[in-house]
């Protein structure tokens, strides 16, 4: 894979065009404006972009767009901070930086073969698209996949469409969760992490995919271990306060490690002893 050198200046990238999710929420699709950088520009499902903005700052951001398809980088801003505000006002054809991928992305390589159970919330859908659509892109490679998606309020479900599209497709499992329902809500009424108990696994042909609100994944990794999946076979993308994108500043160290370079995606065999413990 190509990956813009981390001290350098960032490449230039255009944004081709703006999905506006919710009021707050908004999918830039960007392309690099060098030729050269585009045509070699490789990423793995999981991984993240820095993205920054002149004279405010960089932020990293998870690519939500599919591997085969790396001339077009898809990812879903959440307007809650400095610089995220300004990219979620950006329009067609603006420019920003962009330097990556950085870190370590999905195991899609060891789970050929295996069922995939992608557990998310909130946002954290967002980290996984990439991964979906890389097994999708290749079906006959990976057994059944499980998609579980909880969101707080029934509102925060912003890619309903994608969820229904994909529990269309055969071999695969949507179910969707909120803990507060609205009055056109049909779905499961709770945590996502209830449904869990109510889709059929396979522990020792299985790869667990989370990622989400911290609290959540660590319920989900210790509720898919008292299922039967074994430790290594469950995975969680950490978000933590990344500057650097290589392990630099630390500022994102959680106990002996960098999320940013040693992550953001982690299987639960290495860092079950870090969540949850205070301090860390």
């Amino acid at each position: 894979m190509s990956t813009a050198t981390a001290m350098g200046p960032p490449w230039e990238a255009e944004v081709l065009s703006r999905d506006d999710e919710t009021q707050s929420l908004c999918t830039l699709h960007l392309r690099l404006t060098d030729a050269d950088a585009r045509a070699a520009y490789r990423f793995l499902p999981g991984q993240f972009n820095m993205l920054y903005v002149p004279a405010v700052g960089g932020v990293p951001i998870s690519i939500a767009s599919d591997p085969e398809q790396p001339q077009r980088l898809a990812h879903t801003i959440s307007a809650v901070g400095r610089v995220t505000r300004v990219l979620a006002r950006l329009s067609t054809g603006d420019r920003i930086g962009l330097r990556g991928p950085y870190g370590r992305g999905w195991p899609l390589d060891q789970a050929e073969g295996q069922d995939l159970v992608v557990v998310t919330g909130g946002l954290g859908c967002a980290p996984v698209v990439a991964a979906i659509d890389y097994a999708l892109a290749r079906r006959a490679d990976f057994g059944q996949l499980v998609i579980l998606q909880g969101v707080k309020h029934a509102a925060d479900m912003f890619w309903r469409a994608r969820y229904d599209a994909w529990a269309e497709l055969p071999n695969t499992v949507v179910r969707l969760a909120a803990d507060q329902p609205d009055h056109h809500w049909q779905d499961h009424v709770g945590l996502v992490t209830d449904l869990l108990d109510e889709i059929p696994l396979r522990p020792d042909a299985s790869i667990a995919l989370i990622c989400g609100p911290e609290p959540m994944m660590l319920a989900a990794a210790k509720r898919l271990v008292a299922l039967g999946i074994s430790d290594d076979r469950i995975w969680l993308s950490l978000e933590r306060g990344f500057q650097c994108g290589v392990g630099h500043c630390g500022h994102c160290q959680l106990g002996p490690y960098f999320v940013c370079r040693d992550g953001p995606v982690f299987p639960w065999s290495e860092i079950s002893w870090l969540l949850g413990q205070k301090g860390f």
